[in-house]
């Protein structure tokens, strides 16, 4: 398959990310946010990879994102077990340090199982083996990191980060970095921006959305039986979010069109974009207006107060009520406390809203609330 590589991007990154200095907090963890379907994983996969490599690191890659189902903080934990278990020098290291005095391979005598948070042998001791056994630095690459703080176990294991992160900086290691990715931004500030977050102040950065040359790439590549305008795709580009995957849904479109004519592949190009962003509004609008009347008023609150929401004080359930009353038009219609969670957490069910461990609740898609308003949906909300 061919992608679109942004090699500069990444080797500038790369060597940025692994600079040793007094004066650079990469140390600390570095946080990258994009929107989602921007391209971010597929850099991470095939940009930032082999840069980190190139620059003497050994990456290891966590995507929080991949099995929802999963506990975030069981996904970290195995990644950092599958790149052990390569490595047949590093189990000879842990298992002396599970008190073992050899290791029988192919035996049962020692297994990675004892690895993990809580287990016998800490993530900091395996990085620590890991990294000596390899004489190189390590790069653990998380993506979707935001879904960390959703679970206890996930909570643990960014802690556990932090003290493998500690010690492999120290002077006896070759180096540890975190490079932690999100969709969300305000979510993923939500890693390092308090005080009992275990990256606090590590960097948060705007990851470059795709831009002229990837459309200039796009048009090079496309074969729609006309040429298409760099400048002109570069503007529907923009209008579609910078989403690399509406354009190509676009071009399938017309590739199955028999008969167009080469004069009409530009204007049926741009109407194609414009329903492929209607059709995919439409589809989370239509999520919305499936939700039950409570569901439905305690997600458009939501959605208007944004940062500002609290879900159980006595101004937010009063807000809840208004929009229930004119919306469902039944003078007795009432959410109290109860009713709220039990919303939120249908909500959750719904993959409309996110829940971070320690109760923060955020709408899981940032855009759903321009969405609402431009649909009309948050103007019974009371200011």
């Amino acid at each position: 398959m061919t992608f679109f590589r942004r090699q500069a991007l990444a080797a500038d990154l790369a060597r940025k990310i692994l600079e040793v200095s007094p004066t650079s907090a990469a140390s600390s963890g570095l946080f990258l946010a994009a929107p989602r379907r921007t391209g971010k994983s597929t850099f991470l996969r095939e940009d930032l990879r082999p840069a980190l490599e190139q620059e003497g690191a050994l990456v290891v890659y966590a995507d929080l994102w991949e099995d929802r189902r999963a506990d975030p903080g069981d996904t970290i934990v195995s990644a950092v077990r599958q790149e052990l278990g390569r490595h047949e020098g590093v189990i000879t290291r842990l298992a002396r340090a599970a008190g073992m005095d050899k290791v029988e391979l192919g035996g049962v005598s020692f297994s990675l199982d004892r690895v993990g948070l809580g287990e016998g042998i800490s993530l900091s001791i395996a990085l620590a083996a890991l990294s000596d056994e390899a004489k190189q630095p390590i790069a653990l690459v998380i993506d979707e990191a935001q879904h960390a703080i959703v679970s206890e176990k996930g909570n643990d294991a960014l802690f556990a980060l932090k003290a493998a992160r500690d010690e492999l900086n120290s002077s006896r290691h070759h180096g540890l970095r975190i490079v932690a990715t999100g969709s969300n931004r305000d979510k993923l500030a939500m890693l390092r921006s308090g005080r009992d977050q275990a990256f606090m102040g590590a960097p948060l950065i705007s990851f470059p959305s795709l831009g002229m040359d990837y459309v200039q790439w796009f048009c090079d590549r496309v074969n729609l039986g006309a040429r298409l305008d760099p400048v002109a795709v570069h503007a529907l580009f923009q209008r579609a979010a910078f989403r690399p995957e509406l354009l190509g849904a676009a071009a399938d479109t017309l590739r199955f069109e028999f008969g167009l004519a080469p004069e009409d592949v530009a204007p049926r190009f741009a109407q194609a974009i414009e329903e492929q962003i209607v059709e995919y509004d439409r589809e989370q609008l239509r999520v919305v207006h499936s939700l039950t009347p409570p569901q439905a008023a305690v997600l458009r609150v939501m959605a208007a107060r944004g940062a500002t929401f609290a879900p159980f004080e006595g101004a937010t359930l009063e807000a809840y009520n208004a929009v229930l009353k004119a919306t469902l038009a039944e003078e007795d219609a009432k959410i109290d406390v109860s009713g709220a969670q039990q919303a939120l957490s249908a909500l959750q069910d719904k993959a409309l809203v996110w829940r971070a461990a320690r109760g923060v609740y955020a709408l899981e898609e940032t855009g759903l609330a321009t969405l609402m308003a431009e649909a009309g949906m948050l103007d019974v909300v009371p200011k």
